[in-house]
Parts: structure tokens; sequence; C-alpha cells
């Protein structure tokens, strides 16, 4: 690595645009017998939350070491070209992977919140635009905090990736009204969700695991969303039309995995491109990272009846198949309680401060009154 390489940063001026198909569908039958997802929708607005309130945003984070993990968690250690970095060189990577990562998740849930608005728009029946409505700001919060995150904190951001910008083209670009669903909802969510609770789970940094903790409380509703609506409407459809969906599924696999390889961040820091990019494929933390991130889309991808030959061959090439027969309910589950945890545990340590800090000012008072 030569020098220092420049950040790269948003263009902002730029915007990406085009027309998008389908059209937008009033309904007028307001008399729901789906109440599974009415509850989801009452669910949804219990669960609003303020992030400039309910995040800490006065916790430091140090951008060289974004998430403190262990150096031997990070997908590039073992290979020729991360033993040829210097200990300033590492830094800069640590924050380069930690930019890129939280720009993808920014940029997702814009993504997220177009779509949802589109569902809004032109899904037919009444209790799931009741639902999509109440995802439209779930997404704008999320996009909100992970803007703020990026650009406060991280001091470095990445533009969209090649990968995550087709996929979400392919699933805002198409005419039926179930594809920002599945495109969405079931892939890009999926995955996000599960890359969510990956770095959850490794983190040991207050404010990013609040951060990861309270999104995913959203996300595991978005899912089951996607998920029931779905699975309902596909139990309809033709073999033809199922097949289309199917092949769908498979090209939007192959993106979101292909998008996990960070070549953007190799190239702007001067790194052997080639050599790079094969230990991304064939590394051991890698090939791992990417089987735990398919915990939420193979389980659901056959919950909703895209599981022909052509998707299930798909999964074993990539080594995923045994994903199909998680819990995704017992996950989602243990997202809500996470995240409910740190709330308590949040609290009761607000309360311990706020008992020192009466018992020190008692004590100066009793100092003075004693002079």
């Amino acid at each position: 690595m030569s020098g220092t390489a420049e950040s790269p940063h948003v263009d902002t001026s730029a915007a990406w645009s085009f027309p998008m198909q389908g059209r937008n569908t009033f309904t007028w039958e307001y008399d729901s017998e789906r109440e599974r997802l009415l509850n989801l929708y009452q669910k949804g607005k219990d669960k609003q939350w303020d992030s400039t309130k309910r995040i800490d945003w006065s916790l430091d984070v140090d951008p060289y070491d974004v998430l403190g993990t262990p150096e031997n968690t990070l997908a590039l250690y073992g290979s020729r070209q991360y033993a040829r970095l210097n200990h300033r060189e590492k830094q800069e990577l640590r924050q380069h992977m930690a930019a890129w990562e939280f720009s993808q998740f920014l940029h997702g849930e814009q993504g997220a919140m177009i779509c949802s608005a589109r569902i809004v728009e032109s899904v037919p029946d009444i209790d799931s635009k009741f639902y999509a409505a109440t995802q439209v700001m779930d997404e704008a919060r999320h996009a909100e905090l992970f803007a703020r995150f990026v650009h406060d904190k991280i001091e470095l951001s990445y533009p969209i990736s090649p990968h995550l910008k087709s996929l979400l083209g392919q699933a805002l670009n198409d005419s039926r009204w179930d594809m920002p669903y599945l495109g969405m909802q079931v892939l890009i969510e999926g995955l996000a969700l599960a890359a969510f609770g990956i770095l959850r789970d490794r983190t040991d940094k207050p404010l990013p695991k609040q951060i990861l903790s309270y999104i995913m409380q959203d996300e595991a509703r978005h899912v089951a969303f996607g998920r029931l609506a779905l699975r309902d409407y596909y139990a309809e459809l033709t073999s033809r039309e199922v097949a289309e969906r199917e092949d769908f599924v498979v090209e939007g696999c192959y993106l979101m995995r292909d998008r996990l390889r960070m070549q953007e961040v190799w190239e702007t820091l001067d790194f052997d491109i080639k050599e790079c990019m094969e230990y991304m494929n064939r590394g051991p933390r890698m090939r791992a990272f990417r089987s735990r991130l398919f915990t939420r889309i193979v389980p659901c991808v056959k919950d909703i009846g895209l599981w022909g030959p052509k998707v299930q061959q798909a999964y074993a090439d990539m080594g995923v198949l045994e994903m199909a027969d998680r819990d995704l309910l017992k996950l989602m589950a243990a997202d809500e309680a996470q995240a409910e945890a740190l709330d308590v545990e949040r609290g009761e340590l607000r309360a311990r401060t706020r008992e020192v800090d009466h018992a020190i000012a008692e004590g100066r008072l009793n100092t003075n009154d004693a002079r």
C-alpha cells in the first residue's frame, strides 16, 4: 500500500433516478380478515421510537476500531496482503472496512424506505398498506441513524456497491407489485438482518451495539411482514410465475453474496485486487461469514414457496442449503428479546448513575454545611 488513500465520500450532488414501473392501487375494502398482518401493524405502531432519544450519541467511537473485534476475525486476516501491512495501515484498513460496511447498510435502508413506499402504493390489500406505512417510518429512522453514525463517528463513507444497486434497481423497476417485497423484504432485509446480528454479537462497543440491536428489533417485523404477505400470494401463482420469481431469487442471492467482497475498499487502499478477491472467495472467515448471512433468507424463501430445484441447487452451490430448516420465529423472538434486555440494562445503569450523582451531591452539601 503506498501512502494514505484518499477518503471516498458519497457524492450527494448526483442522484440515482429512474422511472418506476407498475401502478398505484386503491382499495375500498377495509374489512380485513388477515389478523396476523394487522397484529404486525399494531406492533409497528407500538414500537415506534426516536433515534435521538433512545440512542446515546454521547458515546465515543474510535474510527480506527469501530467494533472492537479481534484482529483474527477480519475478513482479510491470514492473507499475504494483510501480512504486508504495518500497524498504521492495519488501523486504516479497519476504518475503511467499517465505513464500507455501514455505508452499505445506510444505502440499503434508503432503498428499503423507497421500496416500502412503493409497497404502500401498489399492494392491493389494505392490511399490507397499513403495515408498509409504518415500515416507511422505520426505514427513514434507520437511514437517519446510519447516516449519523457513518459521518459523525466513522468519519468516512463509501458509495453504494454495484451489486446492491443492481438488486435495488431490479426490485423497483419491475411492474409486478410483489417484486419490491421479494427483493427488499426477503433478500436485502434478510441479509442485512443476519449481518446486523453478526456484528451486534461480535462488538464490545456500546454505541454500535445499541444501533444494531434496536434496528434489528424493527427489521424482525419487516421480514415477518414480507413472509406472511408473499406466502399467501405465491400459493395462488402458476408454475411459470413461480419459476420467474425463483429466477429472481437465485440471481439476487448471488448478487448479495458477491457484494460482500468489498472490492471498492481494496481499490481505494491500492491493494492487490486479484489477491484480495481470491482470498475473499476462499478464505475461511469469509466462507463462515457468508454462510451465516443466509440464515434469514434461506428459510424465508422456502417458507414462501419458492423452493424449486433451481433455488435448492443455487443454495447448495453457495453452501447454505442446510439453513432451510432454521426457525425464523425463534430467531426473530431472540432479536426482540436482546433489544428489550439492552433497554433494561441501560435503564438500570442510568438509575445507578443517578444514585451515585445524588450521593456525591449530598456529600458535597454536608461538607459545605460542616464548614
